[in-house]
């Protein structure tokens, strides 16, 4: 009787991986996000603070004053010894609501930290870490099926997951012709992910099933990016650009293990079982991916983006690893990633003495976003515009921005939750200039 209800319950185990409990009534989110649990986790945001505060642009961005991590063509854009350096930290607000039941939680992340600097004449280089995907999700719902608890009791499931990939980064831009730059960034992924399934029964006699994941991945890719600038009118230009990221496979290994924990008279505990896969070269793939971007540039004065980007992940392999997603009947599937994104910029007049409020550059943008997985068929889609600033402080172009990002992603459909964000980021920005001489005049002074 036990072994046969065991037996019931272990199928309970293995098909918990191939549904997803937002369907459960009694679902309680405590953690980052339920669209975290597909794949590597949920894809973060790249550039740096002044990027996201622009609606998250930048393939097309040209700035002497900020360095630009989204197209590796950018670093070209500087003064010719010029030093920068950029920090970033965000705190994110996360409210979630599915049918009756309603949940919040907050998040503080670091995202990234990159310094630039030129090599010669017209080639500059950079270099940074920046978070890429985050692992972050605690469900835990009542199983309270009559078949199945007539002798365990009622049973407790408690998904959770954590951890997440960075990407460490290194690249190059060169200036071929006047207006005309392209660049080449080299990019290592590498991370921790931990998915755990767990059920609780409240008949003594059976205690706790537990079964899960961890991974251990890395990856090498490159992107390469090109930046074109043609004046179009006395004081207006245009920048064309593009950028493209190779696809490239994930390799580590994946820890499958299941422990059960039951107390009888007639049956001892069964020992823990652990197996580990070697993932092999295309068993699993970080997709590739295209940006374009065209921006309109009025002097120093304002700026206005817009970009598409697209990343198809349908042949990833993520359907079909365990550990990554489910075998056979998988909520979550694989899709293509795509969005558009708009920003705008404009600083009333950098050089103003008199009032600070007109040397302060203001940012706004807004974007649409589709998640590289679809729930049930369905794409998750997210909305949002954002707000900022940049302060500038001391000389040069020393700035601290401040931004904030509203948005929503997911809808009250079917198995959606429906996810409401406010996230506050800050961005230090460093500036100075390298091997610059003092000037004397003839009394020894400055």
């Amino acid at each position: 009787m036990l072994k046969g209800t065991v037996n019931k319950i272990l199928l309970f185990v293995v098909m918990s991986f191939c549904v997803l409990p937002l369907s459960a009534q009694d679902d309680a989110y405590n953690a980052y996000t339920p669209y975290s649990m597909f794949g590597i986790g949920d894809i973060s945001k790249q550039g740096t603070a002044y990027n996201k505060s622009m609606g998250g642009v930048g393939i097309a961005t040209r700035d002497k004053g900020h360095i630009n991590i989204l197209n590796p063509a950018a670093v070209t854009a500087r003064e010719e010894k010029s030093f920068m350096a950029d920090f970033g930290v965000a705190q994110g607000n996360r409210y979630y609501a599915q049918h009756d039941m309603k949940s919040s939680n907050n998040t503080f992340n670091f995202y990234d930290f990159v310094i630039s600097f030129p090599v010669y004449k017209s080639l500059a280089m950079y270099a940074g870490v920046t978070p890429y995907s985050d692992v972050g999700y605690e469900m835990t719902s009542k199983i309270t099926d009559p078949a199945i608890i007539s002798s365990t009791g009622v049973i407790t499931n408690t998904v959770q997951g954590y951890g997440g990939m960075t990407n460490i980064f290194l690249g190059a831009g060169y200036e071929v012709i006047k207006g005309l730059s392209v660049g080449v960034e080299g990019q290592y992924y590498f991370g921790n992910l931990h998915k755990t399934n767990n059920f609780v029964m409240t008949n003594s006699t059976y205690r706790s099933i537990s079964s899960g994941f961890n991974m251990n991945l890395d990856a090498v890719t490159a992107r390469f990016g090109v930046q074109y600038e043609t004046r179009l009118t006395q004081g207006l230009s245009a920048v064309i650009s593009a950028t493209y990221r190779l696809g490239t496979s994930l390799k580590g290994k994946v820890e499958r293990y299941e422990i059960q924990s039951i107390s009888s008279i007639n049956d001892s505990t069964p020992s823990p079982r652990s197996y580990t896969d070697t993932l092999g070269r295309g068993q699993v793939k970080l997709a590739s991916e295209l940006g374009v971007g065209i921006a309109l540039k009025g002097g120093g004065k304002w700026t206005a983006e817009i970009n598409y980007i697209r990343s198809d992940w349908s042949s990833s392999g993520m359907n079909k690893i365990p550990g990554f997603a489910s075998v056979g009947n998988a909520v979550f599937s694989a899709s293509t990633a795509q969005s558009v994104r708009a920003g705008f910029s404009i600083v009333p007049n950098r050089n103003d003495i008199r009032y600070y409020s007109k040397r302060v550059t203001y940012r706004a943008g807004a974007y649409w976003d589709q998640a590289s997985c679809k729930l049930d068929g369905k794409a998750i889609n997210a909305v949002g515009i954002t707000l900022g600033a940049t302060l500038p402080v001391f000389r040069w172009s020393n700035g601290l921005t401040l931004g904030v990002d509203f948005g929503q992603r997911g809808a009250l459909t079917g198995n959606m939750v429906r996810e409401r964000y406010v996230n506050f980021n800050i961005g230090i920005n460093i500036f100075d200039i390298w091997f610059l001489k003092p000037m004397y005049n003839e009394l020894g002074k400055y």
